[in-house]
């Protein structure tokens, strides 16, 4: 499961990639048209005004877009085949999805809690009663909730039905088509359930709000942490829109309120809670600036020896971006979904140290990075009023250094799944903790740790390179069948299988074929439960294959491999094989006992018959399919 959430995560990040280099964009964009830095010249109009608005208005694209762009990202990171046809399946689904909800509210709207859908108007930096515009389609802002579960549906079903043969008078709907006919149907009851509960989500949000302003300063500790907590929802835009350009605190929005008297506050030597006593709620970006970095720290911490260089390669830019842009995307959502409880650890030390700040007598306009901070706040007030920004850095880096700790705790504690510490390189990491998660897992199975099965199957596993070394495993009658991610991770001695009771191993690039005899069955099914309790998801079946499979593969790799086979026919109960190199193939002995074969013999031209029975018509057909 935790590597199902680290998988999720990385998915996540194929899109949230992006924000970093947009969100600096942005940043340069609000502080190059800050007249309070650059006078005249950045005001409304003026040709520099005009060109850094422009250029702010391409970074924006990401933002303004994160649905769709999370539509398709995840199913790249998660689509296991024809990644690039399940992200337009994803993409086209979604638009479906929304213009569905449009109609529906266009048509039922009353129903629904929007009787004026139709009227209403959307405009920037505002509510809009809960609506909004994607790809020009007016419907229900679901910000990227809906994206999420829109996309794993559809890479749902495109994992599991994008491959399937339909009859051939229903050919022309197979591939993307079955999965955009089914997708179609699903979201129909989806975008109905949409709109009969998000209104009633968002009407929550907003009774909330007006709570959050009469209740001083623990309205200003719950407005920091819902606006932290609610991210993966998208419902922290109902929370802190109203307060930043909309008339929940004062009319306007506080945003342009305290943009309004800057220069009235620069002037004054009076404290910022007296000049300025209801802008208290805009300083959630010193989480971005304060406990990000040290949040990296932790993380940087607790990654593998092996894999600090990486981490750091990763987290340094990152980190970057949170403190001088404001943009933690790319540090959220690498470990939101593997580890949900650092992120209420991270909303909760967020609230309180804003209102710990707060308490101290810290206003102003502070949302954004170090930059936008910079540029609103600290550099045009400083001059009377760096005392209370000298307080500002104290709380934040105490803040910071308690966050560091108590993530740098609880990783190790619960091992989370965090960067640096990756499910490919788990098994080095806790080899030492091997024996008691499989006692967990027997435990849990209600077996016996020291059964023989189980010991087998945990010897096979060590010895094919650790669990997350293996992408597929079946068996035949009495062999193991493996695929491995990484052949040079395989015990190269087939004596230490030997030693664990397997007859043979037969190795073939990334397949391997783990003789083991007739009690395959129950190796395979605890080594599937040993994987799976190692978060391991690979494809396991836990079906036999075909027995003239496994005999046609034997054969194929004693007569040294397929690039060894020129030809080969069937001849009553024999398997006529022509060889170009004799010296490849394999003892005797070897077929006698691996493929069970009553006797080979050999004949001039390198032609190597081998007696295998009455069957030898279906091995020639399955060798044939391997060739």
């Amino acid at each position: 499961m935790m590597q199902k959430f680290q998988r999720f995560g990385a998915a996540m990040f194929v899109p949230v990639m992006l924000f970093s280099f947009a969100g600096i964009v942005v940043a340069l964009g609000s502080l190059f048209n800050n007249p309070t830095l650059f006078g005249s010249i950045a005001n409304p109009g003026t040709a520099w005004n005009s060109v850094w608005d422009t250029i702010s208005a391409g970074g924006w694209t990401v933002f303004n877009q994160e649905g769709i762009l999370f539509t398709v990202g995840l199913p790249i990171g998660l689509a296991n085949k024809a990644r690039g046809r399940a992200a337009m399946e994803s993409v086209i689904t979604y638009l479906t999805y929304n213009y569905f909800i449009g109609a529906m509210l266009t048509h039922w709207g009353a129903a629904f809690g929007i009787p004026n859908f139709d009227k209403i108007q959307i405009v920037a930096n505002a509510t809009n009663h809960g609506l909004t515009n994607i790809a020009g389609i007016k419907t229900l802002d679901t910000s990227i909730l809906a994206a999420l579960v829109v996309a794993l549906i559809v890479t749902l079903l495109h994992n599991k039905y994008f491959d399937k043969k339909l009859p051939d008078w229903l050919g022309t709907f197979q591939g993307s088509t079955y999965i955009y006919v089914l997708s179609f149907f699903l979201m129909i009851p989806l975008a109905l359930i949409t709109c009969w509960g998000w209104p009633k989500v968002q009407l929550g949000i907003s009774s909330m709000q007006h709570f959050i302003v009469s209740s001083g300063f623990i309205g200003v500790w719950i407005y920091n942490f819902l606006n932290r907590i609610l991210i993966p929802t998208g419902l922290h835009h109902l929370v802190y829109i109203p307060f930043q350009f909309g008339p929940a605190v004062v009319a306007g929005g506080l945003q342009p309120y305290w943009l309004k008297h800057l220069t009235e506050y620069a002037a004054s030597a009076r404290p910022l809670a007296q000049l300025s006593p209801l802008e208290g709620f805009q300083l959630y970006g010193n989480e971005k600036v304060f406990l990000v970095p040290f949040i990296c720290l932790a993380f940087y911490a607790t990654a593998k020896k092996n894999k600090k260089k990486q981490t750091s390669a990763l987290l340094i830019p990152a980190a970057l971006t949170s403190v001088l842009a404001g943009i933690t995307e790319p540090i959220d959502f690498t470990y939101l979904f593997a580890a949900p409880a650092l992120w209420v650890v991270y909303s909760v030390m967020s609230a309180t140290m804003n209102t710990v700040m707060y308490l101290f007598g810290l206003r102003g306009f502070m949302s954004d990075g170090a930059i936008g901070i910079a540029s609103m706040n600290w550099l045009p007030l400083w001059g009377n009023h760096w005392h209370t920004y000298v307080m500002q850095f104290i709380v934040g880096i105490i803040f910071g250094v308690i966050t560091y700790f108590v993530f740098k705790i609880m990783i190790e504690k619960f091992n989370y799944i965090t960067p640096g510490r990756e499910a490919d390189d788990e098994d080095v990491k806790l080899i030492n903790k091997k024996q008691y998660k499989q006692k967990m897992a027997a435990k849990a199975a209600g077996k016996d740790a020291n059964d023989p099965y189980i010991a087998r199957a945990t010897a096979y596993l060590d010895l094919l390179g650790g669990a997350s070394n293996i992408t597929e495993l079946s068996s035949c009658a009495t062999r193991l069948r493996v695929s491995v991610a990484d052949p040079s991770k395989v015990a190269p001695p087939d004596s230490q299988f030997k030693a664990n009771k397997a007859v043979n191993v037969v190795h073939h690039g990334k397949a391997i074929q783990v003789i083991v005899g007739l009690d395959v069955p129950q190796v395979l099914d605890e080594m599937n439960q040993l994987m799976q309790e190692s978060g391991n998801d690979a494809k396991v079946s836990t079906e036999q294959d075909n027995p003239y499979i496994e005999r046609a593969t034997g054969i194929v790799d004693l007569l040294g491999g397929e690039e060894n086979i020129k030809d080969v026919i069937a001849c009553s109960s024999r398997v006529s094989n022509y060889i170009f190199d004799t010296k490849k193939v394999a003892p005797d002995a070897e077929f006698k006992k691996i493929v069970d074969s009553y006797e080979v013999q050999h004949r001039d031209n390198n032609e190597i018959d081998i007696v295998v029975g009455l069957d030898a018509d279906q091995v020639v057909d399955q060798m044939k399919q391997l060739l």
